[in-house]
């Protein structure tokens, strides 16, 4: 009988830690502790001047637009007809112009109206919300990411942000010696996302996905001598937001010989 019992006190606490997917769930936080998270340093640093693409070609340095509120419910209705919609507004003066300035802040019209289907009982109606604008003021920020991929979320969550239901800005020069002809702009995000290349869209990528790398290319492309201004940007409802985007030469090396900066 003792055997027994010592069993039952031995598997109980474990099935309480355990979680229905495997593996265990964190230990409640103690009344008055603070829970950890991952800081906004452990993934980005200031911006330096000039910069460099990593060892495998991604472009780490961006100048990053604090989140425009878009609460989208789910990431399903992110089809190419709705995201060239809501990428073709203007929401801030110099979209997709010149490099936007590191601190300057733009007031932004966010449209907080939630969107996307939502859940109801059978035989009822779903109901459709009125409506409902706001001006926020939002500041650039030209940042390096510690990581190949920009981790969009922690970028929020560092600035205490919207983090769900969000839209993302953000931009970067690249600098040519010469002209480099027959690349492809290469890029994987999670959600939905659009780029642009000197005022030329370059690639859309629609529909709820996570980030790959290279999970998308543009056509051929120059990158033609001097400065060019990459725009990006990346809209997602639940869930976490990143991108990763570097250039891709015609055997399928990564475009190194170039400089970057977003300042």
């Amino acid at each position: 009988m003792k055997i027994k019992v010592l069993v039952l006190a031995l598997i109980v606490p474990a099935l309480a830690m355990a979680q229905p997917g495997g593996g265990m769930r964190q230990p409640d936080i103690i009344p008055g502790q603070t829970p950890t998270s991952p800081t906004f340093e452990e993934y980005f640093q200031p911006a330096p001047e000039v910069a460099a693409p990593d060892a495998d070609g991604f472009i780490r340095d961006w100048v990053i637009l604090e989140p425009i509120a878009k609460p989208n419910r789910s990431n399903t209705v992110f089809t190419d007809s709705y995201l060239r919609d809501v990428f073709g507004k203007e929401y801030f003066p110099g979209q997709l112009g010149e490099l936007p300035k590191d601190g300057k802040k733009v007031k932004v019209v966010c449209d907080i109206t939630p969107a996307g289907p939502m859940w109801v009982m059978p035989g009822q109606t779903p109901e459709i919300p009125e409506p409902k604008f706001e001006t926020r003021k939002l500041q650039w920020h030209a940042v390096e990411s510690k990581l190949f991929n920009v981790k969009l979320f922690r970028f929020a969550a560092g600035l205490k942000k919207d983090v769900y239901g969000v839209i993302f800005w953000m931009a970067t020069v690249v600098e040519c010696e010469e002209d480099i002809p027959n690349v492809r702009l290469a890029v994987g995000s999670n959600g939905a996302s659009m780029w642009w290349l000197n005022g030329e869209e370059a690639l859309l990528m629609s529909a709820d996905r996570r980030m790959v790398q290279d999970d998308c290319m543009s056509k051929r492309i120059t990158l033609k001598k001097g400065r060019n201004i990459i725009w990006g940007t990346v809209i997602n409802g639940p869930g976490m937001s990143d991108c990763c985007v570097r250039f891709i030469d015609e055997a399928g090396n990564p475009v190194r010989n170039i400089k970057v900066y977003c300042k």
